[in-house]
This record gives C-alpha cells, sequence and structure tokens, in this order.
C-alpha cells in the first residue's frame, strides 16, 4: 500500500474551527503546481485534488506513479490545505462558502485549459479523500466527455443523495471509484449510492471496495489507473 497521500484525521465538528476568509471565494487565487508533460506539449492532462490537511506536492507524489511522458499533472492548493471544513456527509450549506469555491477552482482551472483549445475528453479528474468527494461531486454536476473520474477514498457530497442535483449525459466517461470496506471517513454506503448517480449519467463505471484496506492507496489502484491512463493515450 501507498501511505504517500493519507490525511491528517477529520476532526470533530464540536471542536473544530475553521479559519475563515476574507472572501466568498477562498480557494480561487490559491497556488497551482504542475508536474508532467509541458503544457503545450501533452496528449492528456489531469487536475489532482489533495485530501484534507494535505498538499498538492502529495498529489505530484501521486502522478509520479504514472505515465510522466505525455500527461500534464495539475494539482491545486485549498485555502487552509481543506476544500471544505466539516465532513462531506454534512448538509452542504455547512460547507459554505468553502464548497462553491471549490467546485469553481475546478470549474476555473478546465475553463483554463479550454482557452488552449483542450477538450474536456482529454481531461482526467483525480483525487483523493476530501480530493475525491470534490471531483466526483464536480463532475456529477457537470456531466460531459471527460478522459476519467477517478476518486480513491470518496464519494458524492451532502447529508443526503438528491438525484435532481446531478442532471446529464457524461457520455460513457470512465469512472473509477475505489475505497476501503472499513474506511474511517468514507463509508461504503455512500460510495455503492455513488455508483447509481454515476451510471444514471451514462459513466461507464468501476468500482472496488477493498476489505480491510483503511483510508490510503493501493497497487491495484495505481495499475488502474494507469491502465486508463494508457487507454486514454493510445486513443489520441
Amino acid at each position: 500500500m501507498l501511505a504517500l497521500i493519507l490525511t491528517n484525521s477529520k476532526p470533530k465538528p464540536n471542536h473544530f474551527t475553521p479559519m475563515w476568509p476574507h472572501t466568498d471565494d477562498p480557494h480561487a487565487n490559491q497556488p497551482v503546481l504542475n508536474g508532467g508533460a509541458e503544457l503545450d506539449g501533452a496528449e492528456l492532462y489531469a487536475i489532482m485534488l489533495h485530501g484534507r490537511g494535505a498538499h498538492p506536492n502529495d498529489m505530484l507524489g501521486l502522478a509520479s506513479y504514472f505515465n510522466q511522458q505525455h500527461v500534464r499533472y495539475i494539482a491545486p492548493q485549498a485555502f487552509n490545505n481543506t476544500w471544505y471544513p466539516f465532513p462531506f456527509t454534512y448538509p452542504p450549506q455547512q460547507n459554505e462558502p468553502f464548497l462553491t469555491s471549490a467546485l469553481n477552482r475546478v470549474g476555473g482551472l478546465l475553463e483554463e485549459l479550454y482557452s488552449h483549445n483542450i477538450t474536456s475528453d482529454r481531461i482526467f479528474l483525480m483525487g483523493f479523500s476530501q480530493g475525491a468527494c470534490l471531483a466526483i461531486e464536480f463532475a456529477a454536476r457537470n456531466p460531459r466527455s471527460y478522459a476519467g473520474i477517478i476518486g480513491l477514498s470518496g464519494g458524492l457530497i451532502g447529508d443526503r443523495i438528491d438525484p435532481q442535483r446531478y442532471q446529464g449525459s457524461m457520455n460513457s466517461t470512465p469512472v473509477f471509484l475505489g475505497c476501503s470496506d472499513i474506511d474511517p471517513h468514507i463509508p461504503a454506503e455512500r460510495v455503492h449510492e455513488t455508483e447509481k448517480i454515476m451510471k444514471t449519467l451514462e459513466a461507464d463505471v468501476t468500482k472496488k471496495i477493498y476489505p480491510g484496506m483503511g483510508h490510503t492507496v493501493n497497487e491495484d489502484e495505481i495499475d488502474f489507473i494507469n491502465g486508463l491512463i494508457n487507454s486514454g493515450l493510445a486513443g489520441t
């Protein structure tokens, strides 16, 4: 198993006071790190979203296990290293303005790539833990043809799943959902619910639940993601 992107344990909400930003868009001007191929020379692009209390370097460390020659890895940093302050299974309004700002940050990075004539079917959205939840939520709210959606220990965001929030088609976009059956932060049932929504959005979903794994990333997940990337490169 890989331990390079483990996040801190999620704090108990009654013991946690988030550092409140001086803006309603706290993630807007945070740094972005890059790795892999150069922007103009890449064939595929991956927006990589870190977990709670982690750093973009953690995601670029994960990217070192993937094809580097033809893929541009883009890793934004969250305000205070946290995309939203409370657990992802809380009502979304309790995670504002952080959640909307985080979703807008992902959308802004996509728009920047589009401005370089890079189409969404060449772009992966990938995240671990809190970052996985964000990647999955963004894709479900903004369905289209992506190169792939990769959620490592994550699921759709909210105290309940409202299917009306997710409308449209992902046009057979490959979606990978990997998680432990005993993950202390991600209920397995939420992963199952996420799979159903993604299938309703016409995604090509692969879900893998790993017995006893804990909150981390394993070699099987790495191999599967490499397979998706290599398939994407073969199709470009």
